[in-house]
């Protein structure tokens, strides 16, 4: 009797390193804690989160660029408040220490001081029209400012507008412990808009 062989089911080639094929490029490791470059996942997670941080670095040399008027700077590249405590009368003869000159800057001593974000009508009005519209504005802003004291913020390097004007952000902590600001006041009045550099418009229009 002849010698029995176990029989040998066939393979059945089903995928391509049965044919010898080179193995496949990995693009993420098989370890879900290590990336590529070798650093934990949780590590890119902490990264997302300061993500506003790292973009905040970036724009950072470009922020001197940016027209003072325009922005009110955020706590990061503001300097520190300055309390004004002052009845402001109209500037003009027998005015007092702190005055008010038009809608968007008033003066302490000799001191002019512009408002970020707002445009207003100009006091040396090119039309009927303006002249009124810039004396409503000035009495609002001599309002505004005469409710109580104030605090002045400006930008981290103290940059000054093409007048030598100081350029600051003015905001007023109520009783109930809420945030005025007198940019924001005046525009919701009317009597101001919001400051766009060079696109500003007339207001004989």
């Amino acid at each position: 009797m002849g010698k029995i062989l176990k029989f040998r089911r066939k393979k059945r080639w089903a995928n391509a390193r049965d044919y010898r094929a080179p193995k496949p490029l990995k693009f993420w490791p098989d370890d879900d804690r290590v990336t590529l470059l070798g650093v934990a996942r949780e590590t890119w997670w902490w990264l997302g989160k300061l993500r506003l941080f790292i973009l905040g670095g970036m724009l950072l040399p470009l922020w001197p660029a940016v027209d003072p008027a325009l922005v009110e700077p955020p706590a990061l590249l503001s300097t520190d408040p300055e309390r004004v405590d002052a009845q402001f009368t109209r500037c003009g003869p027998g005015r007092g220490h702190a005055c008010v000159i038009d809608g968007d800057t008033f003066k302490i001593g000799n001191r002019k001081i512009r408002i970020i974000g707002i445009d207003t009508p100009e006091v040396d009005a090119r039309c009927p029209a303006e002249a009124v519209q810039a004396q409503a504005a000035t009495a609002e802003l001599q309002r505004l400012l005469n409710q109580g004291p104030f605090e002045m913020v400006g930008r981290i390097d103290d940059s000054k507008d093409r007048y030598g004007r100081d350029m600051r952000a003015l905001r007023r902590v109520r009783p109930d412990g809420s945030v005025q600001s007198i940019a924001e006041e005046m525009r919701a009045s009317g009597v101001a808009r919001r400051y766009l550099g060079g696109l500003r418009g007339g207001w004989c229009g």
